[in-house]
């Protein structure tokens, strides 16, 4: 009997493992089936730039059906548990999917970490509704603020996403001349937490150069209809409050008899991505990957696609009662935009530590329309160069 195999999720980790299994797979070993609430691949890492230009939309947005092949079955749906002692995968419309192998690459959710009212009050970046939500608030909030009382809009959060939308919406600032203060919120002491000295500083000097104002060393601890609590004693009011703060698992795979971080609820796996079911695998945001002396690999869209190429052709491994590959994470460097501007740092095979310019900002498109390239055609990552 021809094996069932089925992919949750149409994000990096999903889309990337498509198109492996796809690539390794021989006509009759199994049969595929895709399952995502959107039938459309969301290019995360650049969905910000929609904040500012909205008919970046197309850009950062591709169809499924330009991505798997024609025999892969495509269920547009959303996933709402896992039965592993039934191997069915349940939906939100009352049906269910059976495996004999799945891959769960949902990605993850806004984690809120309990802060009162946060939840409730801010705007999230994790899907194109959210992007389009933003670049709507904040352009509401322009057109009702003034010169002399401009909107406020805070972005909680100095992360990756934090930095790259906060530089977005200055651009979009400055495109439409709307008077808008930003402030760029970091609990912990500098912005990008955790990195190289030196890329903090190239960052900071960019934002600062937006007229993006970073405050940091207290963490948002309560929040309300219109203002933001810092720490014990500061208060700031907003107009439009986005928090990139944080991921934590996904509900659908809460009940799912699946070893998985008591805190983020994400998916313990192996390096080779099998979790405590072996017939259940995991990558990307949704899951821990193992990497050896308690390391795990980053939620990053690098580690996800990257990952994703391995645990493809691991699928059809184990189709075929193969041995599986182990796959190590080899971080190739991180590049962000800040509005039209980016700043590289680390990147391999290059002399300079970190940089700007041009050469940055090339080097950005180059990855996203890298990426869009490998998942569906040359074609449409060309088109998407100007956007990126």
């Amino acid at each position: 009997m021809t094996e069932q195999v089925v992919v949750v999720g149409a994000g990096y980790a999903g889309a990337g493992t498509v198109k492996s299994f796809e690539d390794e797979i021989e006509e009759g070993e199994a049969e595929l089936t895709w399952i995502s609430e959107h039938d459309y691949h969301l290019v995360l890492h650049e969905a910000h730039r929609v904040i500012r230009n909205p008919q970046a939309e197309s850009k950062v947005t591709i169809p499924v059906d330009e991505i798997k092949a024609p025999e892969t079955n495509f269920v547009r749906d959303r996933v709402t548990g896992v039965d592993t002692d039934e191997r069915t995968v349940e939906l939100r419309d009352g049906d269910s999917v059976d495996y004999d192998y799945l891959l769960v690459g949902i990605g993850s959710a806004t984690a809120f970490f309990g802060i009162d009212g946060l939840k409730e009050h801010s705007l999230t970046l994790k899907s194109l509704d959210d992007v389009r939500e933003i670049h709507e608030a904040v352009r509401a909030a322009g057109e009702e603020a003034t010169q002399s009382e401009p909107a406020q809009i805070l972005v909680g959060g100095a992360g990756l996403s934090g930095i790259q939308t906060a530089g977005e919406i200055a651009g979009y600032r400055d495109d439409t001349r709307a008077p808008l203060d930003i402030k760029l919120i970091e609990g912990l002491e500098e912005i990008f937490p955790g990195n190289d000295p030196e890329v903090q500083g190239a960052l900071k000097k960019r934002l600062l150069d937006r007229d993006v104002e970073i405050l940091t060393g207290e963490f948002i601890s309560e929040v309300d209809a219109e203002t933001v609590s810092l720490g014990e004693d500061s208060e700031l009011d907003y107009d439009v409050l986005v928090w990139t703060g944080g991921i934590t698992g996904h509900e659908e795979i809460t009940e799912a008899d699946l070893d998985k971080d008591e805190r983020s609820n994400r998916v313990f796996a192996e390096s080779d991505f099998q979790t405590s079911d072996d017939r259940v695998f995991a990558i990307g945001d949704a899951a821990l990957v193992d990497q050896g002396n308690d390391d795990v690999a980053p939620p990053t869209a690098q580690a996800a696609w990257t990952a994703a190429e391995v645990a493809g052709e691991n699928l059809a491994r184990a189709v075929r009662g193969a041995p599986l590959k182990s796959w190590k994470h080899k971080d190739k460097g991180t590049v962000i935009s800040v509005g039209d501007e980016a700043v590289a740092h680390n990147v391999m095979g290059l002399p300079i530590n970190t940089f700007g310019g041009p050469a940055a900002k090339a080097l950005k498109k180059g990855i996203a329309c890298r990426w869009i390239s490998d998942v569906t055609s040359l074609k449409r990552a060309a088109k998407a160069w100007s956007d990126m």
